[in-house]
């Protein structure tokens, strides 16, 4: 007991290790500090015109299902940016939609998923996951129309700019601004030498440095750093201990022991991928050596539904994620957010799998 007790604590420590060297310098301090900006810079008219509960919903929803494909990023990289728009008075359907899409329309894992899975499962995930996220935004819209109802009549109370913004400000710096900070994050997770990455994120920073300083007034900039903090302060902690209890709780559980699980299509096969890919952790590109190699994909153990299954929840959720969405937009949402991933995922593999897999 002992033993056991030792080995899942030195697991949770090793995972989260690993979670701090891989992802805190390259997406997450980028991740935070593009939130602040959304929670500062952005007008709420802005918000309200893109993401509103009234916006067209060809515009909400066809905005927030294709993020994915600019931002490179995995399911905790997400929250921040997710709890800047919510903040800001986005509908509860286009911000889970956002929520969804982000990780899971990554362009380049779906080029990685084709060139090592296989053309069609590559095909089949960007597909059946830009129709998820439309699906699930849709579906927490009409489920919960009371708190459209209630962010409505906060917007109405809401002070039309910014603190401290400055209507003379030229129109090209913020937008500007955005596109500097996304680049640094999209580049900073890049798979491709630092020595190529660090001459493009200092210069990048640099630029963003001149914009504060000559367009910005130093109170806009310290409420930026303000809301930074606030949202670091409310989400970094507890990744951290998701992070770290589901190291320990894969000491008990490893994937492999799975892999007999996922050797048919049948609906009780996908849904248990579905299930595994929402509790664990899979940073963006390893979900898919974790299915071709541990749960056995390439070679035939694992079947196609499972495979696209725990491919369509695996990046988009998992344990420390669903901790913090508890906390931005409270438990009834984030259960239902995550069975909705959940029964999805899993009628979507079984559909491929009785076609294609």
């Amino acid at each position: 007991m002992i033993d056991a007790l030792i080995g899942s604590l030195l697991l949770g420590w090793e995972t989260l290790a690993g979670y701090l060297q891989e992802h805190v310098v390259t997406c997450l301090v980028p991740a935070f500090f593009i939130a602040g900006a959304i929670a500062t810079f952005i007008k709420k008219e802005a918000i309200l015109k893109y993401f509103s509960p009234d916006s067209p919903k060809s515009i909400a929803y066809g905005l927030a299902s294709v993020s994915g494909t600019v931002l490179a990023v995995c399911s905790c990289t997400i929250l921040p940016m997710f709890a800047g728009l919510f903040k800001r008075g986005s509908g509860i359907g286009p911000a889970t939609t956002f929520l969804y899409a982000g990780p899971a329309i990554n362009i380049l894992a779906i080029v990685y998923t084709a060139k090592v899975l296989g053309f069609d499962l590559g095909i089949a995930r960007a597909v059946f996951a830009i129709v998820m996220s439309v699906i699930i935004g849709l579906i927490m819209a009409t489920l919960f129309r009371s708190y459209d109802t209630e962010t409505r009549e906060r917007m109405k109370l809401a002070p039309s700019v910014p603190a401290g913004e400055k209507p003379e400000r030229p129109g090209w710096v913020v937008p500007l601004f955005f596109v500097l900070l996304v680049g640094i994050l999209v580049t900073a997770t890049a798979q491709v030498d630092w020595m190529i990455k660090f001459p493009l994120i200092y210069a990048m920073t640099l630029v963003i440095a001149y914009l504060l300083v000559y367009f910005f007034e130093r109170d806009e900039v310290t409420e930026w750093g303000y809301e930074t903090w606030d949202l670091t302060k409310k989400i970094f902690p507890i990744l951290l201990v998701g992070t770290f209890a589901l190291g320990m709780l894969a000491f008990f559980l490893p994937p492999e022991s799975f892999r007999p699980f996922f050797g048919n299509n049948s609906i009780l096969s996908t849904l248990l991928a579905a299930i595994v890919g929402t509790i664990l952790y899979m940073p963006t590109l390893l979900e898919v050596p974790v299915i071709g190699t541990t749960f056995g994909y390439t070679s035939g153990v694992m079947a196609g539904g499972p495979a696209l299954s725990l491919l369509l929840s695996g990046p988009s959720v998992s344990l420390p994620s669903l901790l913090v969405l508890s906390r931005i937009m409270g438990p009834k949402k984030t259960v239902t957010y995550a069975v909705l991933v959940i029964i999805i995922s899993a009628v979507a593999g079984y559909i491929y799998g009785l076609f294609l897999g």
